[in-house]
């Protein structure tokens, strides 16, 4: 079974959309917090904030890859995530995908700007975990 890898900057354009996606989530999510812990100026506030809103990005990565393979904007550039044999991810394989992308971004965007340079043009993160990402059928 052959399967298509979308191109470089459609994926790019499709994480373009998903920070849009993205940040209004975040800032549902900011604002629950803000609620709960009204005191900002607290030494122990900013490191939990921060591991919440890492938290949240997760849980809402790791439920849509593993319910259907695709995030919202995956679904409009019509692209899935699946294991390199083919499979749905599993929430172990999701968040181990999770947490290497997150790690790539961090460290100035290595893990994207590596498709550049893959032989199968793989973000660093899918290489890793034994992810890749592929031209859907709608």
């Amino acid at each position: 079974m052959s399967r298509s890898t979308p191109g470089f900057w459609r994926r790019t354009v499709s994480l373009l959309y998903e920070s849009l996606l993205l940040l209004a989530v975040l800032m549902i999510a900011s604002f629950i917090f803000h609620l709960i812990f009204r005191d900002i100026n607290a030494s122990y506030f900013r490191p939990i904030y921060q591991f919440y809103l890492a938290i949240v990005m997760g849980y809402y990565f790791t439920w849509f890859w593993t319910h259907g393979g695709q995030t919202l904007s995956m679904q409009t550039w019509k692209m899935r995530i699946v294991t390199i044999d083919g499979k749905n991810l599993d929430k172990q394989k999701a968040t181990i995908r999770y947490l290497l992308a997150l790690i790539g971004i961090l460290f100035f965007g290595i893990g994207i700007f590596w498709a550049l340079f893959d032989r199968d043009h793989q973000f660093l993160h899918d290489r890793l975990a034994g992810t890749q990402i592929i031209s859907a059928k709608n």
